[in-house]
């Protein structure tokens, strides 16, 4: 079998060619609010990250890990960041580079895999904005190390996870369907489900993986907030499956 960060990469260009909601850009009037000050990005799925999560953001570097999609790297860019964005997947690339020929600011963009070491060397960013997709990956303490080692000492990480819990139900969210942890590499039943539904390989994650494994990366916690799926039915019971967090290199 190809590796799996591979199958999630061919997987996640076709959900872009079929309208994928995270991988269609921002509009030239999105655009324009944020040249004029805006500051509005989504770490996961229905809150915007406060703005005093990130300070002034005019010229520091800004790494958007697994934050293809030209969705929040054109803001940061508009609010003049020096941004980089590394992403597995071309067609989210693809459309980094549109948005940034469009609008026409500089932006390096990297394809990888964030299951590697980083392609950057010690101490570089001075914010990474990680969305939620360390879903996609089976070892998430290997990204939190890669964080800190590439944030400058002062840097801030701001990363959306998720808590699991999605990892439990069916697809609308009503059925208990799975025990957890959720690892098709592991369980056979659960990658035969991911293939039938054309899900890609995703793995569940604990809280003790997400937050304990940036305080074991040697990271600070400064903040977070919880947030629930967009739609569906653990949405519309308000049940928290996702958080933010805020956390600070010493």
């Amino acid at each position: 079998m190809d590796k799996y960060t591979e199958i999630n990469a061919g997987t996640i260009d076709r959900w872009v060619d079929e309208g994928w909601e995270w991988g269609r850009p921002i509009s030239n009037e999105d655009y324009q609010r944020a040249m004029a000050g805006e500051l509005s990005v989504l770490l996961t799925p229905t809150k915007t990250v406060p703005a005093e999560w990130f300070g002034d953001i005019k010229g520091k570097k800004l790494l958007g890990l697994a934050s293809g999609g030209g969705q929040q790297m054109p803001v940061f860019c508009a609010l003049g960041a020096e941004c980089t964005v590394m992403d597995i997947s071309e067609r989210q690339l693809e459309s980094e580079r549109m948005v940034s020929q469009r609008e026409g600011y500089a932006i390096d963009i990297i394809k990888g895999d964030m299951t590697e070491r980083f392609p950057f060397p010690d101490g570089t960013f001075d914010i990474i904005f990680h969305p939620v997709s360390n879903c996609y990956i089976r070892d998430v303490q290997h990204v939190w190390n890669e964080c800190f080692r590439v944030l400058k000492h002062g840097g801030i990480l701001l990363a959306g996870q998720d808590n699991g819990i999605n990892y439990l139900f069916d697809d609308d969210g009503t059925t208990v369907k799975y025990t957890l942890p959720f690892d098709p590499l592991s369980y056979p039943e659960q990658m035969k489900d991911l293939v039938d539904t054309d899900s890609g390989i995703q793995f569940s994650h604990t809280i003790e993986e997400q937050l304990g494994g940036q305080l074991r990366a040697g990271l600070i916690l400064t903040d977070l907030y919880e947030d629930t799926n967009r739609e569906g039915a653990l949405h519309e019971h308000n049940v928290p499956t996702f958080i933010a967090s805020r956390a600070v290199k010493p």
